[in-house]
């Protein structure tokens, strides 16, 4: 079966810059979630992979469509949904005004129609009841929740979120989580990501980007399991040692060498990831 998407040594420089560095990729239905610091690559990638910025070099193609071809990126765009890590608004429309306004943009012609797409996807993250808010009089969170509205419009076959839970209260990303996971169940989703905890419950697979690389591909556990034998925790602090921090029951947990004293423990995907990230993360406390 063809991937939705495939990316072959992806290549993208900003001057003498190099942001991209050859990440091949394939990407088939599911959640997939992108971690990794600043400057590794992730909104570069996403942002070619929604045809709004061209690779220097490398090849992709998205839902059977090379986006290098004006008539196949245009058509890629009619089935893709985006939402950019900052997504721009008009404060004065209100927020059915705005989502039927993008509905427009990608093509959504037939009044009836679109209004029940606008509908549809108002109810889908809840913002029904406040379709005719203005949006300058939403909170944040709510912001957020009307961009992932627009980026289902037209029901894409391929889902690309950038940073989506940024600004979203511990009940609002439990809802986002269960959206996105039902999302994931009829066609590709790929989103990035600092929190290590919404990778951990909401994707089948993670990819941890590094240096314009992609440095791990596989599942959440997969990602955990790379710190087997290299997470400790002691009842003093590891002066030696980079990556510890205390936790909440007072003891500290390391990763790496194993201080003096120190005892085994379980690792999760957020050790897994300090540790691929190395000297471009420090956890002191």
């Amino acid at each position: 079966m063809e991937p939705t998407v495939s990316v072959q040594e992806l290549t993208k420089r900003f001057g003498r810059k190099v942001v991209l560095d050859g990440p091949t990729l394939r990407l088939g239905p599911g959640v997939t979630g992108l971690l990794g610091p600043n400057g590794a690559g992730k909104t570069t990638l996403l942002r070619i992979l929604a045809t709004t910025l061209a690779p220097d070099g490398g090849r992709i193609r998205a839902l059977g469509l090379d986006p290098a071809d004006r008539a196949q990126r245009t058509e890629l765009r009619r089935r893709l949904g985006y939402l950019p890590q900052d997504p721009g608004f008009y404060p004065h429309f209100t927020v059915f005004e705005l989502t039927e306004y993008v509905a427009i943009l990608k093509e959504l012609n037939g009044r009836h129609e679109r209004h029940r797409q606008v509908r549809r996807v108002l109810a889908e993250v809840d913002l029904a009841d406040r379709a005719r808010t203005k949006v300058r009089r939403l909170s944040g969170g709510m912001r957020q929740r009307l961009a992932l509205a627009q980026a289902l419009l037209g029901d894409p076959g391929l889902l690309i979120l950038d940073e989506p839970t940024v600004g979203l209260d511990p009940e609002q990303r439990m809802r986002f989580r269960a959206l996105v996971s039902r999302l994931g169940e009829s066609r590709t989703v790929l989103l990035s990501t600092h929190q290590t905890e919404d990778v951990a419950a909401l994707c089948e697979r993670v990819v941890v980007m590094k240096g314009g690389r992609a440095v791990f591909d596989g599942t959440p556990a997969g990602l955990a399991a790379t710190a087997t034998g290299r997470v400790w925790s002691s009842e003093r602090s590891p002066a030696a040692s980079e990556l510890f921090w205390r936790t909440a029951d007072g003891r500290y947990r390391t990763l790496g060498a194993r201080p003096p004293g120190a005892v085994p423990a379980e690792p999760g995907v957020e050790d897994g990831y300090l540790l691929l990230l190395g000297g471009d993360a420090r956890a002191t406390a």
